[in-house]
């Protein structure tokens, strides 16, 4: 007897938090439960024979309302309630995506002295997404220029660009190759990828969050994303190390990777 539902993000995941009301045909109110950490509602109440309506509500989601026929014996199985990320939270459309480098941002954070950070940022870079179907079959490819590093120091720029570092000369390009995208929760992902840099190549995974979809005023569609990952300068050969005093190292060994990403759909970037 009773309600049975399952309330779910596009992605399968359970919203924890949601709210399912139920009225009869006279608009008045006749059972209120909140789902379980599975998302599931199991109210044992015996309903009234006939037709209801299930409204179900979650903060940071469209509300979703349905009909819901309850049987002789009191019981309404809704099945599936999937709810809508508001504001445009909703995953982008399937195809190609370009990644617009004006209105993006590839940067890394190193320690320095042990006591403070010191923030880069590469300026050039490209690269494509492509959003499939089934969305962990999806793609990304990116190459950077590994020359445009910049640091807002002319003297450290041209250090970081040497043999001690990057070495710009012979590995003048760094590149990114997911081999796969599992969901990590709402809206989140875990992009599973090669990461090819100063002439080795080690997987490397990123930490994804999609920020949702949404018109430019350029007549374009543009998708947002933030992503970070940790690397060891050792994985990739880059072994400077001038120590200033004992035990602290002028430049730290791990570097924290942030990108901001607004890619636009189509395979060419608008003109602006």
């Amino acid at each position: 007897m009773g309600l049975r539902a399952q309330v779910r993000t596009r992605d399968g995941w359970a919203v924890q938090h949601a709210v399912v009301t139920v009225t009869d045909m006279t608009g008045s109110q006749v059972l209120r439960a909140a789902v379980d950490e599975n998302g599931a509602v199991h109210a044992d109440a015996p309903l009234t024979p006939g037709a209801h309506t299930v409204i179900v509500t979650a903060v940071g989601y469209a509300p979703a309302a349905s009909t819901a026929f309850v049987t002789a014996s009191g019981r309404a199985d809704v099945g599936t309630v999937v709810l809508a990320r508001q504001g445009g939270v909703e995953l982008p459309p399937p195809g190609t995506w370009t990644l617009d480098p004006a209105h993006s941002s590839v940067g890394a954070v190193a320690q320095h002295l042990g006591i403070s950070s010191v923030h880069g940022r590469f300026t050039d870079f490209v690269g494509r997404i492509e959003i499939a179907d089934d969305v962990e079959k999806s793609r990304v490819e990116a190459v950077i220029s590994a020359a445009s590093i910049d640091t807002g120091n002319a003297m450290r720029d041209g250090h970081l660009k040497s043999g001690d570092f990057l070495d710009v000369e012979n590995f003048p390009q760094i590149t990114y190759s997911s081999t796969g995208v599992v969901p990590a929760g709402p809206d989140r992902w875990t992009v599973h990828g090669e990461l090819a840099l100063h002439g080795v190549a080690r997987d490397i995974d990123l930490d994804l969050s999609y920020l949702g979809t949404g018109p430019d005023p350029w007549g374009g569609v543009r998708a947002a994303f933030h992503a970070t990952a940790e690397l060891r300068r050792e994985d990739f050969a880059m072994n400077y190390n001038q120590v200033v005093q004992a035990g602290i190292s002028a430049i730290g060994t791990t570097l924290k990777v942030e990108l901001d990403i607004q890619a636009v759909q189509g395979d060419s970037l608008p003109a602006v």
